[in-house]
């Protein structure tokens, strides 16, 4: 499903970290922004709720507020943004989605195809009634482990991801799913009046592919870190939409519990030519001087070969690691969308996208799908292996060394950047 710019009509606002109160406390004065409630990302409190109200919020690990002003008072809000010197950017908050794959093209399928000699007989889904053929390809026997797990090396890997903490910002969670028992998996809903149980299956997939287990009960094996310490976070309601503030307050609440990467399966899309967001360049920035990489879904809004889409928000921040998706062929998936933006907007790196199978909410328990979202798990669950591979490296560090082991491929690095990403 394809999505347009949407809008909340509320504005985020990146303060001076040192310098927060008075950028706050000239919003309040100038521009009629009530007093602001401090959320902290170790808060008990149910910060969905604080959200919901729609009230100025702080969020402290990031220096970020989110606000809602009046119309009238707007040109008062611009005017304090250019004339403090602690508030260094404004925007407009955003709507974003786990993007939804409804169709494959037929030409893509007889691609995808090629060289197969039958199909297997059941579909692929994505949330509603999307199917793509499963292929089972020469050399990439399921029997064991994904496709995936085999592509990115993830199967010759001496790593596990234990004692290194993931946050999968998503839908939610099965807890009850029965590859999680015995898991340590903290959650937090950050969407009013709704649990962190998993409605809309996504989050569940996206966590499966980054910290599923070693032995699942069903073989084949597909998840990557298999001892990594899970937070679940819900920042995308039952229907697969959220907020910027409900994924910054997950972004917050998981630099502030230690997570060594931030999985974003979600996104906006955005326009030739136009930039990355100040606010989350400065929160990624701010959350890798933490010890966080934020590693992000780079969008399914094309549509190749006739269609090709600039990376999406927040994906396309510098400071963000943009994921694009490949097929069991090693070529660029249809739907991924691509570098095309000079300022920021890059893919950084590809990883397997297409015929995903993962674990989905009970009773169904697996599912197989396709989309950057499927993709950007696998990086996560490599950075947790990286983690414990090199357990004093810096997130800029732990970047670095996940670009420089990607395995180059004979695509475009405007497509598909260092490349498919591989265990260490």
């Amino acid at each position: 499903m394809k999505h347009t710019e949407e809008y909340t009509g509320r504005f985020l606002v990146l303060l001076d970290p040192d310098n927060s109160e008075q950028g706050m406390a000239a919003m309040q004065s100038r521009a009629g922004a009530g007093r602001a409630e401090r959320i902290r990302g170790s808060a008990t409190a149910d910060v969905a709720e604080i959200l919901d109200r729609g009230g100025p919020v702080v969020f402290e690990e990031l220096g970020v507020a989110v606000v809602d002003v009046a119309p009238d008072q707007l040109p008062a809000l611009r005017a304090t943004a250019q004339e403090e010197s602690a508030i260094l950017a404004t925007e407009r908050e955003r709507v974003l989605y786990a993007s939804q794959i409804t169709a494959a093209p037929a030409d893509y399928l007889r691609g995808y195809q090629d060289g197969v000699e039958e199909l297997v007989s059941h579909a692929l889904e994505f949330f509603d009634q999307s199917t793509l053929a499963d292929v089972r390809t020469a050399g990439l026997d399921e029997a064991q482990a994904t496709w995936g797990l085999q592509a990115t090396r993830v199967m010759e890997c001496a790593f596990s991801g234990q004692g290194v903490k993931i946050a999968v910002l998503d839908t939610g969670v099965d807890l009850s799913h029965p590859d999680l028992t015995g898991r340590s998996v903290e959650t937090m809903s950050f969407v009013a009046g709704q649990s962190i149980d998993d409605v809309q299956g996504h989050g569940t997939h996206c966590i499966g592919t980054a910290c599923g287990p070693k032995a699942p009960r069903v073989l084949p094996r597909y998840g990557v870190a298999f001892e990594a310490e899970i937070f679940a976070g819900k920042v995308l309601s039952n229907q697969g939409s959220g907020t910027d503030g409900q994924i910054l307050a997950g972004i917050n609440w998981a630099v502030a519990n230690g997570c060594r990467v931030i999985s974003m399966s979600l996104g906006a899309p955005t326009q030739l030519g136009e930039g990355f967001s100040q606010v989350y360049e400065h929160v990624a920035r701010r959350a890798m001087r933490a010890g966080t990489l934020i590693v992000a879904a780079a969008g399914n809004e094309s549509d190749r070969p006739d269609t090709v889409n600039p990376v999406g928000h927040p994906a396309n921040c510098p400071s963000i690691m943009a994921v694009a998706a490949l097929d069991r062929n090693e070529k660029i998936a249809f739907f991924t969308d691509a570098g095309l933006n000079p300022d920021g907007g890059q893919v950084d790196i590809a990883a397997p996208g297409v015929d995903v199978y993962s674990a989905w909410p009970q009773p169904t328990e697996h599912k197989r799908l396709m989309g950057t979202s499927m993709a950007t798990p696998h990086v996560a669950g490599i950075v947790a292996l990286l983690a414990q591979a090199n357990p004093t490296a810096t997130a800029a560090e732990l970047k670095s060394l996940l670009l420089a082991g990607a395995r180059r491929l004979p695509i475009p690095g405007v497509d598909v950047g260092a490349g498919l990403v591989q265990a260490p």
